[in-house]
């Protein structure tokens, strides 16, 4: 039986042990990279204080390398109950004292919570990576379309005339201001919480501004109990972005479903995008796209979880916060798998033009001939009232012409697509600084820049 990091003189009831390992030993093969980097930064700090010798920082930096390239093929067992504690077993296996010196100043309490951290920010530099190539496809989309008619809904109804540029680049825009979103929950994750330990700090000579730097860390964060305490809400915080993230996704996908039914016929997906029907020879079905809908609710669940858990917990460590691990990972890669479908849909979307077209009835050019009147000197209320009582009448005007004459900016007209595509440049900009930095801490850690603290879950 494996040695758990709290062992004394008897051993734990096996429903318990059940009970409260839960998935951890599974959920933990995804931090194995996360745990061995914040442990060779806290190994570094401990031979600065004393704690351990030159020669044992240097082996047991060495073995955590060698762990961590193993990543998800490290063996954690249900009687290792986590990462950590199967990682000090192989180092106490392989180096014997060393390995039993490397807990020093620490507790599983803040241990995780810096996997954790470091976890986020590995994912937050994917996530948003996709983000980012998702707004450009379609800023792409947009631009390219910009002078395809579609008729413009509200209530599911025909409203106004609008453009195939205006749709997609209205979902860049909002993906854009998601992304803020993301950036804010980077910061906010940008804390270093090693050093609390169980809530109250050690009575040795840590030095937390050393390991933060060697992490990345921008900060640390200052008061041991409320790193504790913040478990859970910062993974909360991200979750809500990703969540909102997802809440703009299903409303494109919802769009690029219904408007690529053949009733309405403005976009084709392409065939690899589209599963079949095991009795309809013919079908050809957007289940990717169902499946973001679907999933959104799944992230705001997740999300929703974790808020519930921490709720009214009191002050310091609570084992509540292990069943907060579960639903935090899988509702940031539901969200990235999300980001993901949409974006090759995005960049394979056929828009028809001639079907686009095609729909503009009379009734859609309705406000237009409003204003035209109210142009020529008639108050609109009475233009309103006037096209109103006179629908039967109109006729169809031109498409293209219609959708021209809104000129002012971020109209069909005028989509102003400098201005989203500068953002995006900014925010690319900003982005790739922090990942660069980020891969350039842990390949100074580790010696190789070819570990992934964050690995994307369809690549697993």
């Amino acid at each position: 039986m494996n040695a758990k990091l709290w062992q004394k003189n008897y051993s734990l009831d096996t429903l318990i042990e059940f009970f409260t390992v839960g998935e951890d030993h599974i959920l933990d093969r995804d931090l194995v990279a996360a745990d061995c980097a914040g442990s060779i930064a806290h190994g570094a700090m401990l031979e600065k204080i004393g704690i351990l010798s030159e020669e044992e920082f240097k082996s047991l930096r060495d073995e955590l390398v060698s762990i961590a390239a193993l990543g998800h093929e490290f063996p954690i067992s249900r009687g290792d109950e986590d990462v950590h504690t199967a990682v000090e077993n192989r180092l106490t296996e392989v180096l014997g004292d060393a390995g039993k010196k490397i807990h020093t100043g620490r507790s599983r309490n803040d241990q995780v919570i810096v996997d954790l951290r470091l976890y986020s920010k590995g994912f937050i530099h994917a996530f948003r990576e996709s983000l980012l190539s998702l707004v450009q496809a379609l800023l792409s989309l947009a631009g390219k379309h910009k002078d395809v008619p579609m008729v413009g809904r509200t209530h599911m109804q025909i409203a106004m005339p609008s453009s195939v540029g205006l749709w997609a680049a209205s979902f860049a825009e909002e993906l854009l201001d998601d992304c803020r979103l993301i950036n804010t929950a980077y910061e906010l994750n940008d804390q270093l919480p090693l050093g609390s330990a169980a809530s109250y700090g050690v009575p040795l000579p840590l030095d937390r501004d050393m390991v933060a730097e060697l992490l990345g860390f921008s900060k640390v964060q200052n008061n041991v109990l409320y790193a504790n305490n913040s478990r859970g809400k910062f993974e909360s915080v991200l979750l809500q972005a990703v969540y909102q993230t997802a809440l703009t996704l299903s409303k494109m996908a919802q769009d690029m479903i219904l408007f690529s039914m053949p009733e309405f016929g403005y976009f084709t997906l392409p065939d690899p995008l589209c599963s079949g029907s095991s009795i309809m020879p013919q079908k050809k079905n957007p289940c990717g796209l169902e499946l973001v809908r679907a999933k959104t609710a799944s992230v705001g669940g997740c999300a929703d979880t974790v808020l519930n858990i921490i709720k009214a917990l009191p002050s310091g460590y609570n084992r509540d916060f292990q069943e907060t691990k579960g639903p935090f990972m899988n509702g940031c890669n539901t969200g990235f798998a999300c980001v993901e479908v949409c974006m090759l849909s995005a960049k394979s979307l056929t828009i028809n033009r001639e079907a686009c077209i095609k729909a503009f009835t009379p009734e859609v050019f309705a406000t237009d001939k409003a204003i035209e009147l109210v142009s020529k000197g008639t108050p609109f209320r009475d233009a309103y009232k006037e096209v109103g009582l006179s629908l039967d009448k109109l006729e169809s005007e031109d498409p293209e012409a219609s959708i021209g004459k809104k000129t002012y900016p971020g109209t069909t007209g005028n989509l102003n697509l400098e201005a989203a595509e500068q953002d995006l440049n900014n925010a690319r900009t900003a982005h790739e600084k922090q990942a660069a930095q980020f891969k350039s801490v842990i390949k100074e850690l580790t010696g190789t820049d070819s570990l992934e603290i964050y690995r994307r879950p369809f690549e697993k």
